[in-house]
C-alpha cells in the first residue's frame, strides 16, 4: 500500500511538471549563462527567450537549479500601462567566490535598427526578476537601462525581465568596472567629436555674418543640424534639454529631418543652381516644403519621418553628385572644388546603409560614423573658407568712374550692360538705337531670362562665361553671342565687360557694352565662302571640289550602293573667246554656262569651277551605265545651246572626260581619271564626251613621269634658283634679284618652267616649290647682305595663287624674317595682277597683315588686266613692274605715251617702277627721263646661279673700293 501511495505521487509530479513545460512553451530549451570572475563582458542575446503579449502577469519554469528542481514562478508587471512582452534568461555562477555584474541593455543601437520605419530608440527594461531574492537594482544610466546583478558561488538563477519596448537590440552582461571605463573612452572621443562640431557650427555662423553670399547661410545651418544630430546620438542632448521619456525618438526623428533638410539648402546655394535653373529651382522648393512637412510629422511618426529622411539624404546624395560631375566637365569650379567632399558624403552614406540594415555590426561604427559626419562638414568649411577669404577690397570710387565711363560710352551707339550681380538683374539698353528690334524687354531682367532668346548653341558658353566671372573674381567678359530679335530672327552681339569687386572680394557688378556686330559676322562669313568659292560664277572652287571628293571616297569605301561618276568639262577653245570680245565678255559668259550645268543638277549633285575655263561635276543621283550616258549628253548641249551677245550667237563646245567610282579607289586617282578622259577628247577635236580607259594612262605617261619625278625631286636636290639681276637705272647699280624656280632634272637635264609650273599648280606641288623658293632666297639674300656696301640688296620672290590662300603663308614669311634676320623691306613678294583679282576681298586682307609685317610687295604683269586701274589702290603694294609688252615690239607713239602714264601715276601713288623687258639703250634712257627706278631684263644680266650673283656682288663691291 505505501508503495502504491508513493507511484500515485510521482506520476501525479510527472503530470504537473509536463502540464508547467507546455504552459510555459520554449523555456524548456532556456540554458543558462556560465559566469566566470574572468569573463568581462558577455552578449546575453542568444540566451535570451522573448516572450509576446503574456499579459500583466507572467508564469515561467526556471531552469533547474543546483538541486535539479525546476521551479514555476509567476512574475507581476510593475508598470503603469505594461507592454505585456517579457525576456527570460538565465545565469550560473561556477565559480566558488560571489560575482557581481551588471545587465545593460542600451536605449538606442544605429546598427540592425532599420533603414525604412527604423528603431528610433527608448527605455528597453521596466524591472528585472531573479528566480529567488528581490528584484534587481536599477542603477542610474542616462542611454541605457543597467541593471546590478549578484551571484552567490554555485548559484543558478533564472531572471524574468519586464519589457518596455517591442524590441530588444542588445542585452550584455558587463563586469561594473570594465562597463564603466568603455564609457569613459567613449565620453572622451565624445566629447572631442562634440567640441570639433560646436566650434564649427559657431565658425561657420560668424562667417555668414561677415559675408553675404547664400552660400554661408546654407553651410551653418548644415553644421547646426549637424551638431544637433551628434547631441543627440551621443545622449548630450538631454544635459541641454529636459526631455521626457518616450521623446528621444522625436528629436532623433527632427534631427534626421533637419540634415535632410540643410543637405539640399547647401548643395542648391552652393552651385548657385538658381541662376539658370528655373525648373531645377522649383523642383528643389517643393521638395524643401516636402521636408518641411516630414519635421511636422516626425512629432506624430517618428519612424516613418526618419525612414523618408534617410530615403532623401540617400536621394540627394545620388542626384548630387550626377549634378556635380556635370558641372565639373562645363569646367565650373565650385562643382569641381566640391568633389571630394561629395565623394566623402557618398561613401558615408553608404556606410550608414550598410549599419542601419545589419551588414556592419559592432561597437566602433556608430561613433565613427558620427566623427565621419563632423569631417564632412569641416571638410566644406574648408571648401568655402576658399570663397570667403579670396579676393580683393573695393578701390573707393570705382563705381563712380563705371558711372562716368557708362555715361562717355552711351554717345558711342553702343549699348550699355549692367549685370547687378547680388540682385541677379541685368539692365541692357541705350538713348541712341543701337539695340533697334532687340527683345529689350527680355534682356532686362533676371540672367536666366537671356537663356530664351539666346541661340541654342550660345547659351551654355553664356552661362559658363558669367559663372567663370564669379568664380575666379577677375578677368574679362569679350563674348560674341546671337540673340532673337522680335521677327525671329539673329542678331550676332558683341559683349565686352568686366567684373566690379565688393569690400568682401566677391563680384557684384559686371559693367560694360553691348554691341551688334551682324554685319561685321556676315563680313567674316563672306571671306570665308570667298576663300571656298569661286568669285565669278560663286560655285565651289577646286579646293572644296578635292575635299568633297575626299569626303565621297571615304563614303564610297564603306558603302557598296555609293558610285558616283566624276565629269571633267573643259570648254574648247575660250581662249578665242576671250581674244575676240575680251574678258569681260568671257567672264559673263562662263557666269551663263555655269548656271545652265547648275540647273541641269540634281540637289545630291556637286559642281565646281576648277580653273578658268573648266568644270567639275561627282554626279550621285544616277548609277545607271544609260542613264549616267544621257546625262554626260545633257552637260554638252547645255553648253553648245547659244548664248546671244551683242546681236550675235556665242555657240561653245566643250571636252567632256568622265569616269566612274571604282572600289578601293581614291579622290586622286579618280580626279586624274577624269583630267585624262577631258584630255583624250580634246585630242580628238573636242565636243566629245569620251569615258575613261586604261589606255589613257600611256597616253599621259609622259606627264604622270613628270609629275613623279617633280615630287622626287626635292629629296635629289634637283632644284635650284636662279637670280636676275634688277638694275637701278640712275647708277647702273643692282639694287636686287628677282629669283626664278629651276629644274636640273637627273636624266632629261633642265626643265623648263613652263612646262613644270603647270604640273605643280595642278597636283598641289605649287605650295612646297613656293616655300622652297621662299627659303632659298631669304638664305642666299641674307648671305649677300653681309657683303660690303650690300646692306639694302633685295630680292623678289613670286607667290602662286595655292600660296595666297593659305593661311600659313603669314606664318612662312614671319618664321622666315626671324631665321635669317632678315630686314622685312628687303624680302619682296611679286603677285600677278590676276592673281590678286581672283579673289580681291581675301587678297586685300591678306596683304595688309604682310605689310604690317615690313614686307615689301611687288604687283608683277602690271597693265594685262582689265580691272587693275579700278583695285590698285585697294591693295598695299610698294612697287609697280611695267609689263614687258609694253617695251618690246613694234615701236608705236602710244606706247611711249602708256608708259610715261603709268611710270607717272605710279610716282603719284608712291609706288617704285621697275621696267621688265628694255632691250635698248633708247628705252633705258626715256625711263631715266621719266625717273624709273629700275629696270630687269637680259639686256642687263641673264639668270645667275646664287654663287655667279656673289661673286658680281663682291666684283662690284671691290671696284667701288678702289675708285
Amino acid at each position: 500500500m505505501p508503495q502504491t501511495f508513493r507511484l500515485a505521487r510521482q506520476i501525479l509530479c510527472l503530470l504537473t511538471l509536463l502540464v508547467a513545460c507546455l504552459a510555459a512553451g520554449p523555456s524548456h530549451a532556456l540554458s543558462p549563462v556560465s559566469i566566470g570572475r574572468e569573463d568581462i563582458a558577455i552578449d546575453l542575446e542568444p540566451a535570451v527567450e522573448i516572450f509576446r503579449d503574456r499579459g500583466r502577469n507572467f508564469q515561467v519554469s526556471t531552469v533547474p537549479g543546483a538541486d535539479g528542481i525546476v521551479r514555476r514562478i509567476e512574475v507581476e508587471s510593475t508598470a503603469a500601462t505594461p507592454s505585456g512582452d517579457w525576456a527570460v534568461f538565465a545565469l550560473s555562477n561556477n565559480s566558488d567566490e560571489q560575482i557581481d555584474r551588471i545587465v545593460v541593455a542600451p536605449h538606442f543601437r544605429l546598427a540592425s535598427s532599420g533603414f525604412l520605419w527604423p528603431d528610433l530608440g527608448s527605455q528597453r527594461i521596466a524591472a528585472i526578476t531573479p528566480s529567488e531574492g528581490f528584484a534587481l537594482d536599477r542603477q542610474e544610466s542616462p542611454e541605457a537601462d543597467v541593471f546590478l546583478v549578484t551571484l552567490d558561488p554555485g548559484a543558478i538563477i533564472t531572471f524574468v525581465a519586464e519589457l518596455s519596448s517591442d524590441r530588444l537590440p542588445e542585452i550584455r552582461l558587463w563586469e561594473p568596472n570594465a562597463y564603466k571605463d568603455t564609457v569613459n573612452a567613449f565620453t572622451l572621443y565624445r566629447g572631442i567629436v562634440l567640441g570639433i562640431a560646436g566650434l564649427l557650427a559657431v565658425f561657420l555662423t560668424i562667417l555668414f555674418v561677415v559675408k553675404g553670399s547664400p552660400m554661408f547661410p546654407a553651410t551653418a545651418a548644415l553644421a547646426w543640424a549637424v551638431l544637433a544630430y551628434i547631441c543627440i546620438d551621443f545622449d548630450f542632448w538631454q544635459k541641454l534639454v529636459p526631455i521626457v521619456p518616450g521623446q528621444e525618438r522625436i528629436w532623433r526623428a527632427g534631427t534626421e529631418v533637419a540634415l535632410a533638410f540643410t543637405l539640399v539648402v547647401f548643395l542648391y546655394a552652393y552651385l548657385n543652381l538658381n541662376r539658370w535653373h528655373g525648373i531645377l529651382s522649383a523642383f528643389t522648393a517643393l521638395w524643401l516644403v516636402g521636408l518641411g512637412a516630414l519635421g511636422v510629422l516626425a512629432a506624430f511618426d517618428p519612424p516613418m519621418a526618419a525612414g523618408i529622411a534617410r530615403m532623401s539624404m540617400t536621394a540627394t546624395a545620388g542626384f548630387g553628385l550626377l549634378l556635380i560631375l556635370y558641372l565639373s566637365a562645363m569646367r565650373y569650379d565650385r562643382a569641381i572644388m566640391l568633389i571630394p567632399t561629395w565623394l566623402l558624403i557618398v561613401v558615408w552614406i553608404a556606410a550608414g546603409w550598410l549599419t542601419v540594415t545589419g551588414r556592419i555590426d559592432n561597437d566602433i561604427i556608430q561613433p565613427a560614423l558620427g566623427g565621419g559626419l563632423v569631417l564632412i562638414v569641416l571638410l566644406i568649411g574648408f571648401t568655402v573658407m576658399q570663397h570667403a577669404f579670396a579676393g580683393g577690397s573695393f578701390a573707393g570710387g570705382l563705381l563712380s568712374d563705371m558711372e562716368r565711363r557708362s555715361l562717355a560710352l552711351a554717345g558711342t551707339g553702343d549699348a550699355i550692360w549692367d549685370w547687378d550681380v547680388a540682385r541677379d538683374r541685368i539692365f541692357a539698353g541705350c538713348d541712341t538705337e543701337g539695340l533697334d528690334g532687340m527683345p529689350v524687354a527680355a534682356m532686362n531682367g533676371p540672367a536666366r531670362d537671356w537663356l530664351p532668346i539666346l541661340h541654342p548653341d550660345d547659351r551654355d558658353r553664356f552661362k559658363i562665361t558669367l559663372d567663370t566671372i564669379l568664380e575666379h573674381r577677375r578677368g574679362r567678359i569679350a563674348q560674341d553671342f546671337r540673340v532673337r530679335d522680335d521677327n525671329g530672327h539673329y542678331h550676332w552681339m558683341s559683349l565686352q565687360a568686366r567684373p566690379v569687386l565688393g569690400s568682401n572680394g566677391e563680384v557684384v557688378r559686371c559693367v560694360g557694352t553691348l554691341k551688334d556686330v551682324t554685319e561685321r559676322k556676315k563680313a567674316e562669313e563672306r571671306l570665308l565662302h570667298d576663300a571656298l568659292h569661286d568669285q565669278l560664277t560663286g560655285l565651289p572652287n577646286r579646293e572644296l571640289f578635292i575635299d568633297r571628293l575626299d569626303s565621297i571616297s571615304c563614303l564610297a569605301a564603306t558603302r557598296p550602293d555609293v558610285r558616283p561618276t566624276l565629269f571633267m568639262v573643259d570648254i574648247d577653245r575660250f581662249k578665242q573667246v576671250n581674244d575676240e570680245f575680251g574678258i569681260a565678255t568671257g567672264d559673263t559668259i562662263l557666269l551663263t554656262v555655269g548656271r545652265r550645268l547648275k540647273r541641269v543638277l540634281k540637289p545630291q549633285d556637286s559642281l565646281a569651277r576648277l580653273s578658268s575655263d573648266q568644270f567639275g561635276v561627282i554626279l550621285m543621283s544616277e548609277s545607271d551605265v544609260a542613264a549616267v550616258g544621257a546625262f554626260a549628253e545633257t552637260l554638252r548641249d547645255a553648253v553648245r545651246a547659244p548664248i546671244t551677245f551683242a546681236n550675235q550667237d556665242i555657240i561653245l563646245t566643250a571636252s567632256i572626260g568622265l569616269t566612274g567610282w571604282t572600289e578601293g579607289a581614291g579622290a586622286d586617282e579618280v580626279l586624274r581619271e577624269a583630267e585624262l578622259a577631258m584630255y583624250q577628247a580634246k585630242r580628238l577635236g573636242g565636243d566629245r564626251i569620251e569615258p575613261f580607259r586604261s589606255a589613257y594612262k600611256t597616253h599621259s605617261s609622259g606627264r604622270v613621269e613628270l609629275e613623279s619625278d617633280l615630287r622626287r625631286a626635292f629629296g635629289r636636290n634637283e632644284l635650284s634658283l636662279a637670280f636676275q639681276p634688277i638694275i637701278k637705272l640712275s647708277t647702273g647699280e643692282i639694287a636686287g634679284f628677282e629669283a626664278l624656280m629651276r629644274w636640273n632634272h637627273a636624266k632629261r637635264g633642265f626643265v623648263s618652267p613652263a612646262e613644270f609650273i603647270p604640273l605643280a599648280e595642278s597636283t598641289g606641288l605649287i605650295v612646297q616649290l613656293g616655300q622652297f623658293a621662299l627659303d632659298e632666297a631669304a638664305r642666299r639674300l641674307a648671305d649677300w647682305q653681309r657683303l660690303p656696301g650690300q646692306s639694302k640688296l633685295f630680292c623678289s620672290v613670286n607667290i602662286s595663287s595655292r600660296q595666297l590662300i593659305r593661311q600659313d603663308l603669314l606664318n612662312d614669311v614671319r618664321q622666315i624674317l626671324k631665321r635669317y634676320h632678315l630686314v622685312p623691306e628687303t624680302l619682296k613678294l611679286e603677285l600677278t595682277e590676276s592673281l590678286v583679282m581672283d579673289n580681291p576681298e581675301r587678297s586685300a586682307k591678306l596683304l595688309e597683315r604682310l605689310k604690317e609685317m615690313g614686307v615689301g610687295l611687288s604687283l608683277d604683269d602690271f597693265g594685262t588686266g582689265y580691272s587693275s586701274l579700278a583695285y590698285l589702290m585697294r591693295f598695299p603694294f610698294d612697287t609697280l613692274k611695267i609689263d614687258q609688252s609694253f617695251l618690246r615690239g613694234e615701236q608705236v607713239p602710244q606706247r611711249s605715251i602708256l608708259v610715261h602714264s603709268i611710270v607717272t601715276m605710279a610716282h603719284e601713288l608712291g609706288l617704285a617702277v621697275v621696267a621688265e623687258g628694255v632691250d635698248n639703250d633708247t628705252d633705258a634712257a626715256q625711263l631715266r627721263k621719266l625717273n624709273c627706278e629700275y629696270a630687269q631684263s637680259f639686256m642687263y644680266g641673264h639668270p645667275l646661279t646664287a654663287e655667279e650673283a656673289r661673286r658680281r656682288l663682291q666684283e662690284r663691291g671691290g671696284r667701288r673700293g678702289s675708285a
